[in-house]
């Protein structure tokens, strides 16, 4: 594998994010978070791979936060902090190779990052905390390597006013209260990209629902009745998807409903967070549990290697929530197909599906032309063979990254004929292509 010189990136959308020089295998986070003052005392153990020899390296920190000390391998390592870089020399320098151990202690406010959609990252909540970083807003709230081709393993402590109920990534593995504050621990061992990480604080009343996997709801408690309506089928989602994708790929599942509004709901690791809106105990917002859920097979599971191909993450989400429409007694995928295929049509096509430049990664037509995409596969494989590329797709490619190439190179083994002209027509043309 080429690797570019420290401190430079590869990456097309985001090339500020990030650092190939290295690969982070562990991050051991613990915060002391004050929900009323909102600050925040941390400090971060990252566990790393030296790509490249390094006498220098960065990690990506917020200018909101300020660095009191960094320690490289034991001993204390010079450091200047700008631009939201965290730029640290080690005492020695890492040769190729070596598996090398990084400290950061740091404080403050934490801010989201501002971007073209809105904050991104760690920000308050009337009454808590929300973290929904995708895509680039994990520095607001600890150092890391902000790529989501660097997947690792998190530890998660948070200490915070015994009132709330903190929720993060992995399986709660403690729980300790002194005086007037408790101490949470959450063990995240499948490999997670930074922008997945995520913490919830709230006060928080907590549901199990019944299913094939341990599945919790955390929601105000006023909102019980309608929590435990809205996600009702969510165990049998999880039963069509695992037919139809293969095994859950995590331990659990975790929802939680803030008590603020959301524009739309937001995917972590093993977790998804919805606004009290999204509630309404009438099932209202059902297609968006089923996008949720979907995306811990394809985005975190899964995970993209580049931005530019988001619709690995959204059109696969998307998709999903017609087949569970499909299967659940409404529309099915073929007429969910047609109807977003004659509102595609009357919408400006200028831009190619597997690059949509990244002012437009959250456009609706990326997921929509995504799920398209799926939906003509399908119909050029039909459903047997679709089905077990889908599977064969999500067994292979578990707990990593992937890219479109991946894919189509896979789906090709499925089909007696060539399936480039589809993929070419769907994936790297402006023009929508008719639906057969």
């Amino acid at each position: 594998m080429s690797v570019a010189p420290p401190g430079t990136s590869r990456r097309p959308y985001f090339p500020e994010r990030g650092n190939d020089g290295y690969w982070a295998e562990r991050y051991e986070l613990s915060l002391d978070y004050r929900v009323g003052a909102g600050r925040l005392r941390a400090s971060a153990i990252i566990s790393a791979f030296a790509a490249v020899p390094l006498d220098a390296f960065t990690l990506d920190l917020s200018d909101a936060l300020r660095v009191a000390g960094v320690v490289v391998d034991g001993v204390p390592a010079r450091y200047t902090h700008r631009g939201d870089k965290l730029r640290v020399v080690p005492a020695r320098g890492l040769p190729q190779g070596t598996l090398f151990v990084v400290e950061v202690d740091y404080r403050g406010t934490p801010r989201p990052a501002q971007s073209r959609w809105g904050g991104l990252g760690w920000d308050r909540l009337t009454d808590g905390v929300i973290v929904a970083s995708q895509p680039t807003g994990a520095p607001s709230w600890f150092p890391c390597n902000d790529h989501p081709r660097d997947k690792a393993a998190f530890r998660i402590t948070v200490t915070t006013g015994s009132a709330y109920t903190v929720v993060a990534n992995g399986d709660l593995v403690t729980r300790r209260r002194a005086g007037s504050t408790t101490t949470w621990v959450y063990e995240q061992a499948e490999p997670m990209a930074t922008y997945l990480a995520s913490v919830q604080i709230g006060r928080y009343q907590q549901t199990d629902l019944p299913g094939p996997v341990p599945q919790r709801v955390f929601h105000p408690p006023r909102l019980v009745a309608r929590t435990r309506t809205d996600f009702s089928r969510q165990g049998q989602m999880i039963d069509l998807f695992t037919g139809l994708f293969g095994p859950y790929p995590f331990a659990s599942y975790t929802a939680v409903v803030v008590d603020d509004d959301l524009e739309i709901p937001v995917e972590a690791q093993g977790m998804s967070i919805f606004g009290r809106n999204h509630v309404d105990g009438r099932r209202g917002e059902e297609r968006l549990v089923a996008h949720e859920l979907a995306h811990q097979w394809f985005g975190n599971s899964l995970t993209l290697g580049c931005w530019s191909e988001i619709w690995l993450h959204e059109g696969f989400a998307t998709y999903a929530e017609w087949l569970w429409s499909e299967a659940s007694g409404g529309d099915p995928a073929a007429a969910h197909a047609a109807r977003w295929h004659r509102k595609l049509a009357a919408l400006p096509q200028d831009f190619p599906l597997a690059d949509p430049a990244p002012r437009r990664l959250f456009d609706d037509r990326v997921y929509k032309r995504g799920a398209l995409t799926l939906h003509a596969l399908r119909h050029a494989l039909g459903d047997d063979p679709f089905f077990a590329l889908l599977r064969e797709w999500t067994a292979t490619y578990q707990h990593a990254t992937v890219t479109t190439a991946d894919f189509t190179r896979l789906a090709a083994r499925y089909s007696a004929a060539p399936l480039d002209p589809l993929f070419t027509a769907w994936l790297r043309t402006e023009n929508l292509p008719p639906l057969q």
